[in-house]
């Protein structure tokens, strides 16, 4: 399935990840590409990360060079919840540049977690136009806004908050797993996938609610802060359950702002967080340039791709009356991906209907 990469790319190997050989290449890579600084924390993060999923290396002269890591999550589309390979992890060490390692690797992490019934894959892309080679398309933009927490406009109650730690993961990660779910959103299953990105959150620090059944944790938020005098800080997760929650913990954020002067964070789902802040205009000019500038972006940092066609279809269902077609479908992953019986893409000819009940 993986075997040796063509003679013209030197002596390299595809292989999966094997702890006791290739830890410490997988961890010089980390480090290459700025994802880790070799903390303790951050090592054992990066050991979460691997062990929550699949993880394929690329060896070349007798070391892994590049990896690949996926692990099985679910997407929600429309009602339906869709299996999901998500692509976690790729990097590539400074020897293995230039070689299609990453492109090799992620392609046939993609096989393998199709081969296990992923129907769509997603991951976080470095810049644009790199995982279109596989067949992956943008998704849509995500509205991240920096501002002073003071002029947070909340009326919500502030009560006196519970400490959340790094010994809270496994609690983290039920609350994350509850949330309510809307079209888009993405669960990860693996409880390690939550372990991992709290050990490798620099300046970390969480605040919550145990409001749940038998006082189980119910709403909170899990930050990183660059400098824990001032900030700015970073909301990673902002994990509630109704709106009433999530007032509260914006009121936790506006407390912050006796000492906090920046807070970053994405738009909530459903919330058009500027209509919260007091003279949002006014602050992106008063600080504007400064090291806590005001600023709401637009970015659309992720990709997705479908990995089953007809699985897709099968669960797309459209109002109004149905139309077919036929669909010739081709597939640039197939380049990256050996000869054999194995999954090769979803190129092909295609009856498609869409409508009420949709299929290929």
């Amino acid at each position: 399935m993986y075997g040796r990469l063509p003679k013209e790319a030197g002596p390299m190997m595809l292989r999966p990840y094997e702890p006791e050989r290739d830890r410490d290449a997988v961890h010089r890579i980390f480090y290459e590409v700025g994802w880790s600084d070799r903390s303790r924390e951050q090592e054992e993060g990066v050991d979460h990360f691997l062990s929550a999923g699949s993880a394929l290396v690329a060896e070349l002269h007798g070391a892994a060079e590049s990896v690949a890591i996926g692990a099985p999550a679910t997407y929600r589309y429309q009602n339906e919840d869709l299996p999901l390979c998500a692509v976690t992890n790729v990097a590539t060490s400074h020897v293995g540049r230039r070689q299609g390692l990453a492109l090799r690797l992620t392609a046939h992490l993609l096989q393998q977690a199709a081969g296990e019934g992923a129907v769509v894959a997603a991951l976080g892309m470095f810049d644009q136009g790199f995982y279109d080679r596989l067949g992956f398309g943008t998704g849509p933009y995500d509205h991240w806004l920096s501002f002073d927490p003071a002029a947070l406009k909340v009326d919500a109650p502030r009560r006196v908050p519970q400490r959340v730690t790094l010994d809270d993961w496994e609690a983290i990660h039920a609350a994350r797993l509850t949330q309510p779910r809307r079209h888009g959103a993405i669960h990860l299953h693996p409880a390690a996938l939550t372990r991992a990105e709290m050990l490798c959150t620099r300046g970390a620090f969480g605040l919550g609610y145990r409001d749940g059944h038998d006082g189980t944790l119910s709403h909170l938020i899990w930050c990183g802060a660059r400098n824990m005098e001032r900030g700015p800080v970073w909301v990673r997760w902002l994990v509630y359950h109704d709106r009433e929650q999530l007032q509260e913990l914006m009121a936790l954020l506006k407390g912050l702002g006796d000492q906090i002067r920046l807070v970053t964070m994405m738009e909530p789902p459903g919330v058009q967080l500027q209509d919260l802040i007091q003279w949002p205009f006014k602050q992106r000019q008063i600080t504007e340039k400064s090291p806590f500038e005001a600023t709401a972006r637009a970015t659309a940092w992720w990709q997705m791709r479908i990995l089953d066609l007809t699985g897709c279809l099968a669960r797309t269902y459209l109002p109004g009356p149905g139309v077919r077609f036929n669909l010739r479908l081709t597939d640039p992953i197939e380049r990256y991906l050996e000869p054999g019986p194995q999954w090769h893409g979803v190129a092909g000819d295609y009856v498609v209907t869409l409508g009420p009940f949709s299929s290929a």
